[in-house]
Formats: structure tokens, C-alpha cells, sequence
């Protein structure tokens, strides 16, 4: 039976065990992620988890995938937010992405692992958040903001740009040193400017 105080009270035993992943993640990274642990922290027993994972390499992939889930959430709601105008919400998107990252650093590096989009419902997750990103340019693009013509190229760009500018927070490249959250976001504020009004003088 699941310990009083164990986070396995209500039933799904699958998410309990995920949010036990993610919180072994979040504290000591992907070696700190173990059947054992997993089951002990979701108070079961050291079996239970291998009747919704085979293997650790399966709750890893579930993480992960959980991981876009909650990113796509994220840039959603950004997307979509009241009294803006398209080139805002879009801007926001771009902000909503840096956001996660800093604040699910550990979850957010594990998701981007190459060896994660062997997994088709990583590859598939990873689709569905990058389809909102899209969807923002098109909006843009029907405001008149965005040049017309296929939308891929743009949201490609805005989606490497702000990718590769929280890499290089992540990592310490831009500064010689781990970039606190703060400049991060100036950071990322910075490029979604230069990708809002181009490069190009008027």
C-alpha cells in the first residue's frame, strides 16, 4: 500500500510515478532518475513502476514527452493572451519558451537530448509545441506583420533564435558564466525584438 504521505493517493499511478522522475530529475539529473527511487518516492512497491515502464529508458521517454506537453501548455497560453496584438502574443511565445527552460532547466535539457527524437511520441510532442510557434506566425502574417508566403521558414527562425539564446544562458557561451534569469530574459527580449522588426534598415 502507498506510504500516508506518499504523492500516490488519487489513483493514477503512472503520473505519480512521473512527477517522482521529475523530481529526482530536477534535483541530480538523469542518473538520479532510477526504477527504485521512483518507487519509493511514489510509495509503491519497487515493482510497481515496471507495469506502465519496461524500463527506465521508457520513464525517461515519458518525462520527456510530459515535458512538451507542459511546454505547449505554456506557449498557449502566451499565444493567446487577451489584448494583444499578434506580433506581441508572438513576442510572448518567444518569452513563454525561455521561461520554461529557465525554470525546468534540467527537464528542458533532457527533452532536447538527440538520442530522445529516436522515440516517435517525443518526435510527435515535440511537433505539437512547435505547431503553436507556427500558428503565432501565421496570425502575424494575417495581420500584415509578417511577409506573406509559407510560414515554416519564419517560425523555424524564431524557434532556433530563441532556442539557441537560452543554449548560450544555459551554458555560460554568451557571458564566460551561468546567466542569472533576469538577464536571460533580456536576453530573449532582445532577440524577439530583432525577430519582430528584421534585420534590414527601413
Amino acid at each position: 500500500m502507498p506510504a500516508a504521505d506518499s504523492p500516490y493517493h488519487h489513483g493514477d499511478l503512472r503520473r505519480a510515478l512521473l512527477d517522482a522522475g521529475l523530481g529526482l530529475l530536477k534535483g541530480g539529473g538523469p542518473d538520479a532518475v532510477t526504477m527504485r527511487e521512483v518507487a519509493r518516492r511514489a510509495g509503491v512497491s519497487h515493482a510497481a513502476p515496471y507495469h506502465h515502464f519496461a524500463d527506465k529508458a521508457a520513464l525517461i521517454e515519458a518525462m520527456a514527452v510530459l515535458g512538451f506537453e507542459k511546454l505547449t501548455v505554456a506557449l498557449e497560453r502566451a499565444a493567446s493572451t487577451k489584448g494583444l496584438d499578434a506580433l506581441e502574443q508572438f513576442r510572448r511565445t518567444g518569452m513563454a519558451y525561455a521561461r520554461f527552460a529557465l525554470n525546468h532547466h534540467e527537464l528542458f535539457r533532457l527533452m532536447n537530448r538527440p538520442e530522445m527524437r529516436q522515440d516517435a511520441s517525443i518526435v510527435e510532442a515535440t511537433r505539437t509545441a512547435y505547431a503553436v510557434i507556427e500558428r503565432a506566425v501565421v496570425r502575424c502574417q494575417e495581420a500584415g506583420i509578417i511577409a506573406p508566403g509559407p510560414s515554416e521558414p519564419y517560425a523555424l527562425t524564431a524557434w532556433a533564435a530563441v532556442h539557441g539564446g537560452v543554449i548560450l544562458a544555459l551554458d555560460g557561451l554568451y557571458t564566460g558564466t551561468v546567466m542569472s534569469a533576469r538577464k536571460t530574459e533580456a536576453l530573449v527580449h532582445a532577440i524577439t525584438e530583432v525577430l519582430g522588426s528584421g534585420l534590414m534598415a527601413r
